[in-house]
């Protein structure tokens, strides 16, 4: 039975997608905002010579986007559990149609902050409710900036038209949450994690702290360390750099999605540790080879450790309960992705982006490596319990 058939007066049936159909909908809306998350990255450096302005300022960019993501997420993360999953989407999608509609008339920094502020916050509103519809319906289941006319244009205005599509089809997609009373009152910035998922998310945060942190650094100052090691200064250097890193994480996530949660958490954090040390190497002597090839391994790190972490999650709590856990967990997230960007910014104005870049990732493996000890000693702890 259609779960929202039973509030109200009969009324005629919508026409609904199928699960099929749905689950194809929601995987192309959850691509559509992680490329239009990561856009504007490869764009900064046309940005920089257009408006000359310093790594500090880029990463502060970026960080907006994070600090507006984060507020979302703690204001409005569970209100999905009240309103339904298909009204937040839709006004997600809203939203991000707007911050399109400013990054294409953009012509200062703060025109630029303003957008990724909107885009911020239309992503925080759906990544929680985005998260709990996949969950609800299937538990089991750059080279436009180099070539294109009007770098800066063309991008956002192909990514209207997708969401502009993906808006007309959310019209279809069945609810799968009763709409509830309390809605205002679950606007009250928090963190709330249901009891009996609250020991497995501190297992995972260390790991998924170190994921979030090494993403945030490729988003806003990837592009230029890749020119810088390469010696190539053209903007799909960069672009080059973060597909590198997203691409390999999105065809792990992929091959990894019917393995136990567990073992993919820790052989996605040993990849993640193994790719870093590559990376670390291709920095150091300047080659791309090595950074190119360290990237995508770390890129395969973050997806597995990504799937495997979410998925360690995910059962944990009641179809009522999900906004909020998904809500929570990308809160911590965003948090990791933001700071330590902000971080990593103030340390390249004051030693340089190379001498930041090398002890930001250091810094990134050591915390790996520390939360691959910690979980090995849980597994036999675990092993010899019994």
């Amino acid at each position: 039975m259609n779960p929202v058939s039973s509030i109200g007066p009969a009324q005629p049936a919508r026409r609904q997608l199928s699960p099929r159909a749905s689950l194809w909908l929601l995987a192309s809306i959850l691509v559509g905002f992680l490329a239009a998350s990561s856009a504007p990255s490869p764009l900064y450096a046309i940005y920089r010579q257009a408006w000359g302005f310093s790594a500090l300022t880029l990463t502060i960019v970026f960080a907006t986007y994070a600090v507006a993501l984060l507020g979302a997420l703690l204001v409005f993360g569970a209100l999905s559990d009240y309103r339904g999953r298909r009204e937040v989407i839709l006004l997600a999608l809203g939203l991000e149609l707007a911050s399109l509609a400013l990054f294409l008339d953009a012509g200062s920094v703060a025109a630029l902050i303003g957008a990724r502020a909107l885009q911020g916050l239309a992503t925080g509103l759906v990544t929680s409710a985005l998260s709990a519809t996949l969950i609800d319906i299937d538990r089991v289941h750059g080279a436009l900036a180099q070539f294109a006319p009007a770098p800066t244009k063309v991008v956002f205005v192909l990514l209207l038209l997708v969401f502009m599509m993906q808006m007309a089809a959310v019209w279809f997609l069945p609810e799968t949450v009763l709409r509830r009373v309390g809605a205002w009152r679950s606007l009250w910035p928090r963190i709330a994690i249901p009891h009996q998922a609250r020991a497995t998310l501190w297992q995972v945060l260390p790991v998924n702290t170190a994921l979030w942190a090494l993403g945030g650094f490729y988003l806003s100052l990837g592009p230029t360390l890749a020119r810088i090691v390469t010696g190539d200064h053209s903007a799909l250097m960069g672009g080059a750099a973060i597909a590198a890193l997203v691409f390999t994480s999105a065809a792990a996530i992929l091959l990894v999605r019917t393995h136990p949660p567990r073992s993919v958490l820790i052989g996605g954090s040993a990849t993640l540790a193994a790719g870093m040390v590559v990376t670390l190497a291709g920095i150091a002597g300047y080659s791309a080879a090595a950074y190119f090839a360290g990237t995508a391994i770390m890129g395969a790190g973050f997806g597995a450790g990504f799937n495997g972490s979410l998925r360690s999650l995910v059962g944990l709590a009641r179809p009522e309960e999900r906004g909020e856990l998904m809500s929570g967990f990308f809160a911590f997230s965003y948090f990791a992705l933001s700071l330590p960007a902000i971080l990593a910014g103030l340390a390249a104005g004051h030693f340089g982006l190379y001498a930041a870049a090398l002890g930001f990732l250091a810094g990134i493996l050591l915390l790996v490596l520390v939360a691959l000890a910690y979980m090995f000693r849980q597994t036999r702890h675990a092993t010899v319990a019994p």
